[in-house]
């Protein structure tokens, strides 16, 4: 009996689950918290000893959410996606990416330029611009329906999102990337006109 009853005893469910790590943390964690409030209720020396504590973590806690705050930024390129004016010609995306060009405004004309790309195509019935697709959603249309303009429009996509999206800085030679892949793209897709009909995603 003794050797059936041990060999029960001895199984997993009845083995008394251990804390994990996360579990001992938190308990540290909250230890730590209750000794300070004892030393604050105990009043005197120790009372001072831990209204200075506590107000250590709370500057500590301060930094760590004011520094982590400042890296998370709103990303310009998904305002962008979602707000640019649907149904403007070419020839004014141009216009505006010359007027950011003559003030040096690199990435916003590279993003005027890309816009423009996007309604020749649309002008030409070869894609749909759509409120609030993703430049990577007009790429998987062209990939699929236009795979002849599918290396120059990754060209363009990438000179538009590493301008738009990127951290780093943009220059004139961007700006005349992203202008030549566009080229590139209305050359290979001249003879298509009306051909394809864009997929909504």
């Amino acid at each position: 009996m003794r050797r059936v009853t041990a060999e029960v005893l001895a199984r997993a469910e009845f083995v008394e689950a251990r804390p994990g790590l996360w579990q001992r943390a938190l308990s540290a964690v909250f230890d730590f918290i209750g000794r300070i409030l004892e030393l604050l209720g105990g009043g005197g020396r120790g009372s001072v000893i831990g209204t200075l504590i506590l107000l250590g973590l709370s500057a500590v806690v301060a930094v760590l959410l004011w520094r982590f705050s400042r890296k998370v930024q709103r990303n310009p390129a998904a305002k962008a996606a979602a707000t640019d004016p649907i149904g403007r010609s070419s020839r004014q995306w141009r216009a505006e990416a010359g007027e950011h060009e003559a003030a040096g405004r690199w990435r916003a004309a590279v993003r005027c330029h890309y816009r423009a790309l996007i309604a020749d195509l649309a002008a030409a019935g070869l894609l749909e611009e759509v409120p609030g697709r993703t430049s990577g959603e007009y790429l998987r249309v062209v990939v699929e329906d236009l795979p002849l303009a599918a290396e120059a429009f990754t060209a363009a996509t990438s000179a538009f999102e590493s301008a738009w999206y990127g951290h780093a800085d943009v220059t004139a030679d961007d700006v005349q990337q992203m202008r030549e892949a566009g080229k590139n793209v209305l050359a290979t897709t001249s003879g298509r006109r009306f051909a394809a009909v864009a997929r909504t995603p």
